[in-house]
């Protein structure tokens, strides 16, 4: 475990005591991270501690309201001119046509042909929601009636208050200074807490970092990833419950419109909005046209690009395959996509994602790899991740990673991009102060970052010579080294 006088003098506003008693209470009421750190930090006493788990499942039902709460809250913005204060995710839309903005609240129902924002609120709040936490904040809806438009377009909810929930100021050269003062094994503990696990629950330093790979599509643009692991292992926690820039699929039927482009109301889907969209339960995933989406998929994994009639959507949410296969199938000499749908059984697919994680070195979930300290705050560690994939941020990166990364002159063009990736998002997670070639530790760079990132495609390669041996037979992957 870190020291946690340690933790807390150098990030003495971002950290919260996360108990699993407390923990098991927000699971229950499917509250993300991210919102139940924010409820922590309103809610526990000076020890860190909330002891009413009573009072707090009435709060939480107050400020997080159910989809089946919706018409009550209409009413109360009709009949008494304004709700309560709650939380809610908040996409804002302009219309052009119109002239006026708009809202939705998707968790409620609340779409933006329900919904008005007028000019006077807007001008109040526009602040708030431009510099806003994923959309997140504490809202209050009021009500313009059929008589009071001038539009034309009847009755409409409003929005009256908007304020982000975020309670404290996201400094990325902070956060930088502070991780200077722990040692790399530390670290990698913080990181553990921060997102919910018990760093003395993992025996083996390779079941952490492999836990901790999973995490690198929040923190690198277009990171593309493949994992398929045994079951219990926390896949879908980590994907769904951890950051609000993300988006987690289970199942079903997933449409071009939803993911990509949806031609009827001109609006760009999940890859534009989302930092990575995460497909659980691949075997059952299902697409309304396959080789539609199989094509769309293998253009924007290549490029951030795809294009669909006269529209093109751009985005920089990395495409993540999450799978439970047994644990006696996860053998990188064996074709592991072979109880696959054929959609992902292509060759030319599969090359696209950028590194395989190993997800058999991840142990099956049980209570003692649960935190029960005081851990950095997840909704704090998910606004530094998404900070740090700015474009300014991958340049920084980027270029130390091309400083210090030898890459052979006959590499596969798709294996060098794939290996610098993982590499600048492994340097961002676990040596965000190494902003210069000058400061970084070679040693530890290599262990950490570049041997993980080589490993991670080379079972990508591995994988297509047995699913396409005509194509990729015998082309293994180059020998990168550090200059």
């Amino acid at each position: 475990m870190y020291n946690i006088e340690k933790l807390r003098e150098h990030f003495p506003d971002t950290t919260v005591y996360k108990d699993p008693s407390v923990m098991a209470t927000f699971l229950s009421a499917a509250v993300p991270a991210f919102l139940r750190d924010w409820i922590l930090k309103r809610k526990a006493g000076p020890d860190g501690r909330i002891t009413d788990l009573d009072a707090l499942s009435t709060y939480i039902a107050e400020i997080i309201p159910r989809r089946d709460e919706k018409h009550s809250l209409a009413d109360a913005a009709r009949s008494q001119g304004e709700t309560k204060r709650f939380l809610a995710r908040v996409d804002i839309r302009f219309n052009v046509q119109t002239n006026h903005n708009s809202f939705e609240i998707a968790d409620l129902g609340i779409t933006h042909n329900q919904t008005i924002i007028e000019d006077y609120i807007w001008d109040r709040i526009k602040g708030s929601i431009i510099q806003t936490s994923g959309g997140w904040g504490l809202v209050k809806l009021g009500y313009r009636s059929p008589e009071e438009a001038q539009d034309k377009k009847g009755g409409r909810l409003t929005l009256l208050e908007y304020k982000n929930f975020c309670p404290y100021e996201v400094d990325i050269d902070s956060f930088r200074e502070a991780r200077s003062h722990f040692e790399t094994e530390e670290w990698m503990n913080i990181l553990l807490g921060a997102i919910d696990y018990n760093p003395d629950g993992y025996s083996e330093w390779i079941e952490k970092h492999t836990l901790l790979t999973r995490i690198l599509p929040f923190i690198e643009p277009r990171i593309n990833l493949v994992e398929l692991a045994p079951k219990g292992t926390g896949k879908s926690y980590l994907f769904g419950r951890i950051g609000k820039y993300g988006w987690l699929a289970s199942g079903g039927t997933l449409t071009r419109a939803k993911l990509f482009y949806d031609l009827a109301v001109k609006k760009p889907g999940l890859v534009d909005s989302c930092d990575f969209v995460a497909l659980d339960e691949i075997q059952s995933i299902r697409f309304d046209d396959p080789s539609e989406m199989q094509g769309a998929l293998k253009a924007y994994m290549e490029s951030g690009e795809a294009t669909f009639g006269k529209e093109k959507i751009i985005g920089t949410a990395g495409i993540i395959l999450l799978g439970n296969i047994p644990k006696d199938d996860m053998d990188i000499s064996k074709d592991m996509f072979r109880t696959l749908p054929e959609v992902w059984r292509e060759s030319a697919l599969l090359d696209r994602f950028h590194g395989f994680v190993q997800g058999k070195n991840i142990p099956r979930m049980n209570e003692k790899m649960k935190i029960n300290n005081w851990a950095l705050n997840t909704e704090y560690f998910t606004e530094i991740m998404h900070l740090l994939r700015s474009q300014e941020e991958c340049i920084r990166y980027r270029s130390v990673v091309e400083d210090l990364v030898k890459c052979p002159g006959d590499a596969d063009t798709r294996d060098r991009e794939a290996v610098l990736r993982l590499c600048t998002g492994y340097l961002k997670l676990f040596f965000p102060h190494y902003v210069r070639c000058d400061l970084v530790d070679t040693g530890e760079f290599y262990r950490y970052c570049l041997r993980p990132a080589v490993m991670m495609r080379t079972i990508i390669r591995k994988q297509l010579q047995l699913l396409d041996p005509k194509e990729y037979g015998g082309k293994d992957i180059a020998a990168y080294e550090l200059k």
